[in-house]
């Protein structure tokens, strides 16, 4: 049975909470020391040990910043991914970025970390039927730098599509996964937006 926390040490757990959600990184003991204006790291310390003695945070031994909260270790990590219109899986036109809501996912399903930046458009055409990517599927993309044959969604001559991601005697375009369609070779600038992580399947 946890024991239940002084005002300070909850300020101090829901400041590790609030910094490890927001940064990906748990604050070191120098900056919990000057977010709450303590004397010293020691004290900051204090704190972080009076957390682990009633079981509210869990330390790594032998790394710093590394600190677990047990109440989350069995629940789903739930996160709200944006959706910005629509993207073609077709010949590139012009995406809507105009936000239309937003889909509730548990990233931890996806292997994704809590802070990727992720985002979800929904798809028009056919052109890539063949990777099971259809006309009125979601897609969720994660903005990083993407790997030979991944599936993106790129700006390329000023338009935007979703095809695969393509690299041949070291020039990269894009190629899409319905024979019916002709590759996409960059005249002036191929801009990848996103690299594909999830497929939700369109019901209808």
């Amino acid at each position: 049975m946890k024991d239940t926390l002084t005002n300070r040490q909850q300020e101090v757990y829901d400041y590790l909470k609030r910094e490890s959600r927001e940064t990906g990184v748990m604050p070191s003991t120098r900056e919990i020391q000057h977010f709450f204006g303590f004397a010293s790291q020691t004290a900051a310390m204090n704190h972080l040990r009076a957390l682990e003695k009633k079981q509210v945070i869990q330390r790594v031994p032998g790394k710093a910043r590394a600190v677990i909260f047990p109440d989350e270790l069995d629940r789903e990590e739930i996160v709200d991914i944006p959706i910005y219109g629509n993207i073609a899986a077709g010949m590139g036109q012009d995406v809507d970025h105009e936000k239309e809501g937003c889909l509730s996912i548990d990233i931890r399903s996806l292997g994704l970390k809590h802070n990727a930046r992720t985002f979800a458009l929904k798809v028009r055409g056919e052109s890539m039927v063949d990777a099971h990517i259809c006309d009125g599927d979601t897609v969720v993309l994660e903005f990083r730098e993407p790997r030979k044959n991944d599936v993106v969604a790129a700006l390329i001559d000023g338009e935007t599509t979703l095809k695969r991601y393509v690299v041949e005697n070291g020039k990269p375009f894009l190629r899409a996964e319905n024979e019916l369609f002709p590759d996409l070779i960059p005249a002036r600038e191929l801009i990848i937006q996103g690299v594909l992580v999830a497929l939700l399947r369109n019901a209808a």
